[in-house]
C-alpha cells in the first residue's frame, strides 16, 4: 500500500502556541509511519509558515528560525505544498492536513477554509463548526434552542462600553454578583475576569475588550467541572467523563498549563445517571453545532442541584500529556496511536453521504 503524505500543522498566532507546540508532538509521535510520510509545518506567532524537520525541533524551538518556506496552496486543481527556500520551490503533493492548532487563526474556521478552498481533506470540525464554538456568544445562541441548561448571560458589544453606566445596569439588573467577563473570541481562558462588584465590573469589561469587540457576561456556577469527548461524523459517540479539579479560583490559563496543583480525575463518581445525561448532551450540542470529527464538550455539574450546565465546546481540544480528550478515550480503550488513527480517518470520510 502507498503511503500517504500527511501535513502535521502547529504553532499558530493565537495564545495557546506553546500548547499547540506540545500537542502536536503528541500527534506526531502516535502516527503510523509505515502508513504516512510526515510533513510538519509550524506557524510563527507572526504567521510565517514553516517547514521543520523534526520533532526535536520543535521540543526545542528552534524550528522558529527555519528558513524554509512552507505555503499551503488554494489551487484545488492541485494541492501542494509550496516549500521555498530562497528563489527554489519545490512542489509537494499531500493527501491530508492534521491542524493542530489552538485558538485563533487555527481552531475557528479560518484555516479549515483554506483547506476547504483547496480541497484537502483535513482532521476536525468544518468551517462553521469552528467558527461558532471559537464564538462563546454565537454557542450559547445555538444551545438555547436544545433544551440544555447554560449559565444565565448578557452580551455586551465593545462601541456599548462609550455608556459604561447602562451596560453595568443592564448587567445588574439581569445577572446577580458575581459574573464571570469574558471575550467572545478567545482561547483558554485569556482575558476572563471574576467581578464581585461594580468596580470588578468595569475593569473586567475593559480587559475583555482588548481581546474583542463581543463580551459575554455569564452568572457564576457553584459546582464539579465535568468534561466530556466527542468523536466522529453523524454517528459520532462520546466517550466517559472527566473531572477538573482547579488550583485556582476558577480555571484560567494559569490553572490549565502552569499549576502542577491542578488535577485531571477520569471516570469520577458523580450521582447515578448523570455521566449518561453529560455524555448525551454532549453528543446533542456537537450536532448542533455541525461537529464533526472531534470535539471537548465541558459542563458544570451544580453543586445544590446536581444539575448539569453546559459550559463551552472546544472543536481541537489539547493533546497534551495533561490533557483529557485523549485520556478519556484512553479509558475506554483507545490508545493514542488507535485515537490519532481514527481522527486521520475521518479527514478522508468527511464528504461521504
Amino acid at each position: 500500500m502507498d503511503k500517504k503524505t500527511i501535513v502535521v500543522l502547529f504553532g499558530g498566532q493565537s495564545s495557546e502556541h506553546e500548547v499547540s507546540c506540545v500537542s502536536a508532538v503528541t500527534v506526531i509521535n502516535h502516527i503510523d509511519l509505515d502508513h504516512y510520510d510526515i510533513l510538519l509545518v509550524g506557524i510563527t506567532r507572526e504567521g510565517k509558515w514553516l517547514l521543520t524537520g523534526s520533532v526535536e525541533d520543535i521540543t526545542s524551538g528552534v524550528w522558529r528560525d527555519g528558513k524554509k518556506t512552507a505555503i499551503l496552496s488554494p489551487d484545488r486543481s492541485n494541492p501542494n505544498l509550496l516549500i521555498m527556500e530562497g528563489n527554489h520551490v519545490e512542489y509537494k503533493k499531500i493527501d491530508v492536513v492534521f491542524p493542530v492548532l489552538h485558538g485563533l487563526y487555527g481552531e475557528d474556521g479560518t484555516v479549515q477554509g483554506l483547506l476547504e478552498l483547496a480541497g484537502v481533506p483535513y482532521v476536525g470540525c468544518g468551517v462553521l463548526a469552528s467558527a461558532v464554538s471559537m464564538d462563546k456568544l454565537f454557542t450559547k445562541i445555538i444551545v438555547d434552542n436544545l433544551d440544555i441548561r447554560q449559565a444565565a448571560y448578557e452580551a455586551v458589544y465593545v462601541k456599548e462600553l462609550d455608556e459604561m453606566s447602562k451596560v453595568v445596569e443592564r448587567i445588574e439588573s439581569n445577572l446577580p454578583y458575581p459574573v464571570f467577563i469574558k471575550p467572545s473570541n478567545a482561547g483558554s481562558s485569556k482575558g476572563i475576569t471574576k467581578a464581585h462588584n461594580r468596580e470588578q465590573l468595569i475593569n473586567g469589561l475593559k480587559e475583555a475588550s482588548l481581546h474583542d469587540r463581543k463580551i459575554l457576561v455569564e452568572e457564576t456556577i457553584i459546582g464539579r467541572e465535568i468534561e466530556c469527548a466527542v468523536l466522529g461524523g453523524i454517528e459520532a459517540k462520546a466517550s466517559g467523563v472527566g473531572e477538573i479539579v482547579a488550583a485556582a479560583e476558577f480555571y484560567d490559563y494559569d490553572a490549565k498549563y502552569n499549576n502542577a496543583d491542578s488535577k485531571t480525575i477520569i471516570t469520577p463518581e458523580l450521582p447515578e445517571g448523570k455521566a449518561q445525561e453529560i455524555s448525551d448532551a454532549a453528543v446533542k450540542i456537537f450536532r448542533a453545532v455541525d461537529g464533526y470529527s472531534l470535539s471537548r464538550v465541558d459542563f458544570f455539574l451544580e453543586k445544590d442541584t446536581n444539575e448539569i450546565v453546559f459550559n463551552e465546546i472546544n472543536t481541537l481540544p489539547g493533546f497534551t500529556a495533561i490533557s483529557m480528550y485523549p485520556m478519556l478515550w484512553e479509558a475506554k480503550g483507545i490508545a493514542k496511536p488507535q485515537l490519532v488513527e481514527k481522527l486521520i480517518q475521518t479527514a478522508f470520510t468527511r464528504n461521504m453521504k
